[in-house]
């Protein structure tokens, strides 16, 4: 198993500046940098590939489309936009040498209608994804469709809505994203979510039910491990939190506590808490 973590955690940016986090990263013990290029017009791409390869650090992405190119907008030139503007990150992610590009990268994140999510949404979200994982395809990236919480979104906020929608949109190359943070407010058992996702996950973010550290919180992480042992589950395993420090990014997510000593403790607290979790229920030590 490898473990990653997400760079919201440290800066609310990512240009060039920010490579030196991949060394951060890579001194805490992850295998996995799990990179947002906030602004795609200046994410470095090319020297962020470099400098991870030097480190031997795997990388990951995770974009979450904004407002104006919502691509289950009723607009059709918005739905436009978010093909072209998705298709700019896949361009950049096969660049940087990414993996997987997860997260809230199907719609705009933080869009609701007021109504429950419409056939006109689903069919609209599913052939913008389907363009999208097409023009990805023969490139080695895995696209990952992220279930969010109901206060984040009305589209997809459940795993059978994840792997419904997967299986609409018919792509070798595209899969399913979950996350224990969305999971705990929408599912009605996760274990039993994680078991029928099965081969269709390809990522998972193992997040304290309060976005904190793992092991100090709600979710029911044995029962989580368990599930992620039974469907076979050898990927990647992720922390994702935030700076509270970043007023701007806190107030997005609505973080307004500081959940360890600092963000380097709140990694490195969390990622020992999910090996050794790993290590009890995958491996059977302690």
């Amino acid at each position: 198993m490898r473990f990653a973590v997400n760079s919201l955690l440290f800066t609310g940016t990512f240009n060039e500046d920010d490579i030196a986090l991949c060394d951060k990263v890579h001194d805490m013990g992850f295998d996995v940098f799990e990179v947002t290029p906030v602004d795609p017009s200046v994410f470095p791409a090319a020297k962020l590939r470099a400098r991870a390869k030097e480190l031997g650090l795997a990388l990951n992405a995770n974009f979450a489309l904004p407002l104006d190119a919502n691509t289950i907008s009723p607009d059709a030139a918005c739905r436009a936009r978010g093909v072209e503007l998705s298709k700019r990150v896949v361009d950049l992610c096969v660049e940087a040498g990414v993996e997987i590009y997860c997260g809230a990268n199907y719609c705009a994140w933080g869009y609701h209608s007021g109504r429950r999510r419409s056939q006109d949404e689903w069919n609209w979200g599913v052939e913008a994804y389907r363009a999208i994982g097409e023009y990805a395809a023969g490139s080695g990236l895995i696209i990952a469709v992220e279930t969010l919480n109901r206060f984040e979104s009305h589209y997809l906020n459940t795993a059978e809505d994840a792997c419904r929608f997967i299986d609409d949109v018919g792509l070798d190359n595209c899969k399913v994203h979950l996350d224990t943070f969305h999971m705990l407010r929408e599912e009605n058992d996760m274990a039993d979510a994680i078991r029928k996702t099965g081969s269709q996950l390809a990522y998972f973010h193992a997040c304290g039910s309060h976005r904190g550290v793992p092991g100090r919180d709600m979710v029911p992480w044995n029962d989580t491990f368990r599930a992620l042992k039974d469907i076979g589950y050898a990927g990647v395993i992720g922390v994702e939190s935030f700076n509270p420090g970043n007023e701007k990014l806190a107030g997005l997510v609505c973080i307004w506590r500081d959940y360890a000593a600092s963000p380097e403790a709140l990694a490195e607290e969390s990622l020992a808490y999910l090996k050794a979790k790993h290590a009890e229920i995958f491996l059977g030590t302690s």
